[in-house]
C-alpha cells in the first residue's frame, strides 16, 4: 500500500505553491494578463499551466510552506511577482496619463469612455492611446518577452527567503517617474500647440470684444487638436517603445539579481 508521508506533502506543495504565488502576483497586474476583459478564470488557469511546466524545474527551500520562514518565502515571492507586472504597467499608464493631458487641452475631458484594460471612465483620446499600445504590445510579443522573463527568474532569482533588496525597491520607486516622464513627452508637442492657439484667441478676443470665442475657439481647437494627434502618433509609437525596452531591460534586471 503505498504511504505518504507530512513531509512528503509539504514538499510536493512547496514545489508548486510558490511558483504560483509569483506567477499569479505577476498576472494580477501586468498589462493585458490584468485586463478587465481578460476573465479571472482564464487568469488562473494560465498561472496553473505555467506552474505545471515551471514547478518541475525549480529548486524549492526545504522550508514548509506553514512555518515562519515559509510566510517570509511567501511574500517574497508575492512581491517579486507584484514588482514585475507593475515596471511594465507603468508603460502602459504613462501613454494613458499622456493621453488625457492631451484630451483636456483638446477640450475633450468630458468625452470619457469605458477603459478596457481597468474598468474606470477616461477620455477617449487616453483610450485610444491604450488601445494603440495594447494592439503594439501584443504585435511586438510583449506578452511573451514577460512569460519568459518569468520563466528565467525562477533560475536567476530563486526561490528563497531573501529575495528583492532595499536598493532594488527604491530603483522601482525611480522608475516610477517614467509615468511622468513619458506622459510629458507624449503630450508636450500637442499641449503646446494648443497652448499657442489658445493664447492666439485671448489676443483676438482683446482686440475684438464681440468675437464669439466659445463658437469659434472650441471647433478649432478640437480639429487642430485631431491633426496633431494624427501627426504624432509615429513619435507616440517611438516614446511607447522606448519606455517599453526600458521596461523589459529593467525587469531583466530585477530578475537577475543573483548573477550582478
Amino acid at each position: 500500500m503505498l504511504q505518504i508521508q507530512m513531509g512528503q506533502l509539504e514538499a510536493w506543495l512547496a514545489q508548486a505553491f510558490w511558483p504560483f504565488v509569483r506567477i499569479g502576483a505577476c498576472f494580477m497586474i501586468a498589462p493585458i494578463f490584468a485586463a478587465r476583459y481578460v476573465p479571472a478564470r482564464v487568469r488562473v488557469a494560465l498561472t496553473l499551466a505555467m506552474t505545471l511546466l515551471v514547478a518541475p524545474l525549480v529548486r524549492a527551500p526545504t522550508a514548509s510552506p506553514f512555518s515562519a520562514a515559509g510566510v517570509v518565502i511567501t511574500a517574497q515571492q508575492l512581491l517579486i511577482g507584484l514588482t514585475l507586472g507593475f515596471v511594465l504597467q507603468l508603460v502602459f499608464d504613462a501613454l494613458t496619463l499622456g493621453g488625457q493631458v492631451l484630451a483636456n487641452s483638446m477640450g475633450l475631458s468630458f468625452a470619457l469612455n469605458q477603459d478596457p484594460l481597468r474598468g474606470t471612465g477616461t477620455p477617449a483620446i487616453g483610450q485610444f492611446y491604450t488601445i494603440l499600445v495594447t494592439m503594439t504590445f501584443l504585435a511586438l510579443g510583449g506578452h511573451l518577452a514577460l512569460i519568459e522573463i518569468l520563466v528565467h527568474g525562477f533560475q536567476t532569482l530563486p526561490l528563497a527567503a531573501t529575495g528583492l533588496d532595499r536598493q532594488t525597491l527604491w530603483s522601482v520607486v525611480v522608475w516610477g517617474g517614467n509615468l511622468f516622464s513619458g506622459a510629458v513627452t507624449v503630450a508636450l508637442p500637442g499641449v503646446a500647440a494648443l497652448l499657442i492657439v489658445n493664447l492666439s484667441f485671448g489676443v483676438m478676443s482683446r482686440a475684438a470684444p464681440s468675437f464669439n470665442l466659445f463658437a469659434v475657439g472650441f471647433p478649432v481647437s478640437l480639429v487642430l487638436g485631431l491633426v496633431i494627434l494624427l501627426v504624432g502618433l509615429p513619435q507616440m509609437q517611438a516614446s511607447f517603445l522606448e519606455l517599453l525596452q526600458r521596461g523589459f531591460a529593467f525587469t531583466r534586471d530585477i530578475s537577475q539579481l543573483t548573477q550582478r
